[in-house]
């Protein structure tokens, strides 16, 4: 990676450590809610608690088998690339956040950009480093890239872990060049986004890993719009839903995925694009 991309304060760590692998251990900054207590796991859960990321060593095996328990985010790794514009000359940066075993990859490579992907598991990011993906182990609280770096920062599935949601809004918005696109998905904050997400999908194929999510960390979608706007991103959100016809051919082993499509409501999981005001 290019130093120039680093802050100043992310060089003078790596030149006293020599390692710029060295990142936050929790994801959003630990397990603790916005303010909400974490009830026991239930029965057939993980014994760690929701939303701890050690939950993504347990499951390293899995995150490139499409029909594990990672499968859905395959389908929406290829959603989110689509709304990536193609770079427009050479050198450009595309932020990959929280990329985890760098699942966007595939769907990435043909746009033209330099992919850095940053995440805190280790495991993971050993993957999206052989699937092409320039690494970065980091927290996205506090991310160790320069201001206005990054010409699209992505991201995915990672909005509802956080527990600081204004601070990651803030530095996704920090990173990224004036003039650049910011793509996200996440789950919305509502009783039906907990039903589905949560009761629903961590009980069928292809959905959730049990704990894998707290609900209580699931995004508001007037405060991210808000926020983001707060920092010069202008951000549309649409819903997003699996194509069940799709869905169908592969449960029945007839399709190695499925197909996102989108939707009016953005009440369970949506997608954002957004524009960073130009300077």
């Amino acid at each position: 990676m290019s130093p120039t991309l680093l802050s100043s304060r992310h060089q003078e760590a790596m030149h006293r450590r020599g390692d710029s692998s060295r990142g936050a251990e929790q994801r959003g900054g630990g397990n603790t809610s916005r303010g909400v207590r974490q009830a026991p796991p239930a029965l057939g859960e993980s014994a760690l608690a929701r939303n701890d990321p050690r939950q993504y060593d347990d499951l390293a095996d899995t995150w490139w088998n499409p029909r594990g328990p990672f499968a859905m985010l395959h389908w929406i790794a290829e959603a989110r690339a689509a709304l990536i514009p193609p770079a427009q000359r050479d050198g450009q940066v595309l932020l990959d956040l929280a990329c985890g075993a760098g699942l966007m990859a595939p769907h990435a490579a043909g746009k033209g950009y330099t992919h850095i992907g940053l995440d805190i598991t280790a495991s993971a990011l050993a993957q999206a480093r052989e699937h092409g993906v320039t690494t970065l182990r980091a927290d996205v609280l506090a991310l160790p890239l320069a201001d206005e770096s990054a010409d699209v920062v992505t991201a995915g599935e990672i909005l509802e872990h956080v527990t600081d949601l204004p601070r990651t809004i803030e530095e996704s918005a920090r990173v990224l060049k004036p003039g650049g696109t910011l793509v996200i998905d996440t789950i919305a904050d509502t009783k039906l986004g907990r039903f589905i997400a949560v009761t629903i999908a961590e009980r069928i194929p292809g959905g959730a890993p049990p704990g894998i999510h707290d609900p209580a960390l699931f995004v508001d979608r007037k405060q991210l719009v808000a926020e983001y706007a707060r920092h010069g991103v202008r951000l549309q959100l649409r819903g997003m839903r699996p194509a069940l016809p799709s869905v169908i051919a592969w449960r029945s082993g007839r399709a190695e995925k499925a197909r996102m499509v989108s939707m009016r409501t953005t009440a369970v999981l949506f997608q954002g694009i957004g524009r960073k005001d130009p300077a």
